[in-house]
């Protein structure tokens, strides 16, 4: 008897294994970027640092490759907070709210590019600003954390925005938005969740932001040409634990390059 009940005992704690494991594949198969072939991964020292590293991956058949060179960049003047894409919720650390001054962390699509300029040399979606082009970024708003040109929607609708797209001409030549791209944060656009959260060019290195990813013109201008709408690319923002810790779950590259 004592043999047998330890036989069921085992046979039980290596089903109780296989169903664990089963559930991390499942998990891996379900991730909403499986489909992603290029990958944009900032990683900041913590949740309360505003500067850190962005590096791009392509995948290698179930591997992602690095290519090209670590870039500076700045995020929050809060640091950063998990915000709401395509990735689980998380409850262990801090979360994104409106005004908070925190980028969004997690898993992201990434959305059109935008600038200036009516045109830019990339293959990635781009949308010349106009200075009817705002972003809403507030609450209670039927636009909020959507880009709306005010001769379509109305000025009314866009009275209270703290963010013109065209800030070279509506906020005393500021040239943060001259090239950039949408990081599709809270895509259901619900109130006080965040909004209007993008990759720009930073205004002076090293200065942070009100919760946007920021880096200076070079590195923007070969990203966008990098990008490819056929590749699925994602953004991805993590403190570094955040991204050691669930780097094998979310199928993500390491923190730091391999040696």
């Amino acid at each position: 008897m004592p043999a047998a009940k330890t036989l069921l005992r085992a046979c039980l704690i290596l089903s109780v294994l296989c169903l664990a494991a089963c559930a991390t594949g499942t998990r891996k198969a379900e991730l909403a970027w499986a489909d992603a072939q290029q990958l944009v991964l900032v990683v900041t020292p913590d949740w309360d640092a505003t500067t850190g590293s962005l590096r791009h991956f392509e995948r290698d058949g179930t591997r992602w490759r690095e290519v090209g060179q670590a870039q500076p960049i700045t995020v929050g003047r809060s640091g950063s907070a998990w915000g709401v894409g395509l990735h689980p919720a998380q409850s262990n650390g801090p979360q994104k709210r409106e005004g908070d001054g925190r980028a969004p962390a997690g898993v992201f699509r990434i959305g059109t590019a935008f600038g200036y300029a009516d045109r830019a040399d990339t293959g990635w979606p781009y949308q010349g600003m106009n200075a009817s082009d705002w972003c809403i970024d507030v609450n209670g708003s039927p636009l909020y954390n959507r880009i709306v040109d005010s001769r379509e929607v109305g000025e009314a609708a866009v009275a209270g925005s703290s963010e013109p797209m065209r800030r070279d001409l509506l906020a005393n030549g500021d040239q943060r938005y001259k090239l950039g791209f949408v990081i599709e944060h809270n895509p259901d656009n619900r109130s006080g969740a965040g909004s209007c959260i993008f990759a720009h060019l930073w205004k002076a290195p090293g200065e942070a932001t009100a919760g946007c990813t920021a880096m200076a013109e070079p590195a923007m201008q070969a990203l966008l040409a990098w990008l490819s709408p056929a590749r699925r690319p994602v953004f991805v923002l993590l403190p570094h634990d955040e991204l050691e810790r669930l780097r094998h779950d979310w199928a993500l590259p390491p923190a730091t390059p391999a040696r």
